[in-house]
């Protein structure tokens, strides 16, 4: 019987969706209702020292629409404002109210052995599951030589890990952050200092855009702004990317985040290697009732497939990447068109001319293909506003 019950580790999952640590996770009373709703976890949002002061900024979060529908969301969001004793008791509290969900603390300090160390002994002290090390906040947070400034490093990242897996009583996972140029090398920093699993990705570094009015980039914070971090459907192809390489180099468990807004999201997430998800941004727009339709799809989805869990779909996309030089080139698709469905208006025509090719043309009240001219590339199929062309 097919069952979205997730194991990684030691850590026993009712199901593979877990909250990211972020707004949604910021509070106790808010993580008691999103476990009420069916969330399998929750990653808490990021604990750090009490000395470390988070004031934040109104507005702080602005998105890319395309006509209605957010297609990306920004934040400079800052960490928890609950003190370190504030989380025990918290974590205390789900606890007992809430026995078999995964609660995993997400933890950031200085650059100082003691300090991080200090706090993992504080939070053994609780049922945590799991740490996840935030090295990848992309906002605010570097400026004061944490978040990304770590997550960017190999070697910090390295050490702090090493630091923490000298006291941590539970799994240590470290979140990784997109804005590198080999998010593997990091990776396998960790890995080797000790890391027990990974999470990619957080946010990416980003200029959400300018008023063209004031100049003023937004959100607009009294006549300024600041790179923020992206989030939403618009990054799901880069964290999906990340969590494929980082995938190809190392056996160590995934949690995959970065634009899940769908179980068809998940499920891509997996197959390319994440053991279960974290989900931030679709929660915030749409509150933690989308729970129901991600395990309902996902279920379904397994069913289908004759899948007895998620284990049983993960990496099954991995073997099917590979570098450019070894794709097979030999064969090639030509673009088939749906005459029904075409409208007519020629412009993929018009971008086929003007891309290079002129493969296409409108004859007799029909879209014409030369295939001697062809070459497969499927721009018409990507333009075509009536989904009316297919590649065979």
């Amino acid at each position: 019987m097919t069952s979205l019950k997730t194991k990684i580790l030691n850590i026993e999952l009712e199901n593979p969706f877990l909250l990211a640590s972020a707004p949604p996770t910021a509070r106790i009373d808010s993580i008691d209702k999103a476990f009420s709703l069916g969330w399998g976890g929750a990653v808490l949002k990021t604990i750090t020292p009490d000395d470390l002061e988070m004031i934040e900024a109104s507005p702080r979060y602005a998105s890319w629409r395309i006509g209605q529908k957010v297609c990306g969301f920004e934040n400079f969001e800052l960490l928890s404002h609950l003190s370190v004793q504030e989380w025990v008791a918290g974590i205390h509290y789900l606890r007992e109210k809430h026995p078999t969900k995964v609660q995993i603390a997400s933890i950031m300090a200085p650059v100082a052995k003691q300090e991080w160390q200090n706090l993992v002994q504080t939070l053994n002290q609780t049922p945590i599951d799991a740490f996840e090390l935030n090295f990848s906040c992309p906002h605010g947070m570097p400026e004061k030589g944490v978040g990304m400034a770590i997550g960017t490093h190999p070697e910090i990242s390295a050490q702090i890990t090493a630091w923490v897996k000298e006291v941590a009583q539970k799994p240590v996972f470290v979140k990784l952050t997109p804005n590198v140029t080999n998010i593997a090398q990091i990776a396998k920093a960790v890995e080797d200092a000790g890391a027990d699993g990974l999470a990619a990705i957080n946010t990416v570094q980003s200029l959400m855009g300018i008023d063209l009015n004031t100049f003023k980039p937004q959100p607009n914070v009294n006549g300024k702004s600041t790179f923020g971090g992206y989030s939403g459907i618009a990054v799901k192809p880069i964290g999906l990317r990340c969590v494929a390489q980082i995938r190809q180099s190392s056996n160590l468990p995934i949690l995959g985040t970065g634009g899940v807004s769908s179980w068809q999201d998940a499920a891509e997430y997996m197959a390319v290697g994440a053991d279960a998800v974290q989900v931030c941004t679709e929660v915030m727009l749409n509150g933690y009732q989308i729970i129901e339709n991600l395990k309902k799809g996902l279920l379904s989805y397994l069913e289908s497939k004759q899948f007895n869990s998620p284990s049983d779909l993960k990496n099954r996309a991995i073997a099917n990447l590979s570098a450019h030089k070894d794709l097979n080139k030999s064969k090639q698709v030509y673009p088939k068109i749906d005459d029904e469905a075409c409208i007519k208006c020629q412009k993929c025509v018009m971008l086929c001319d003007e891309s290079e090719h002129s493969a296409l043309s409108f004859q007799n009240g029909h879209i014409e293909l030369n295939k001697a001219r062809c070459v497969g590339c499927s721009l018409c199929k990507q333009a075509c506003p009536k989904l009316a062309i297919s590649m065979k």
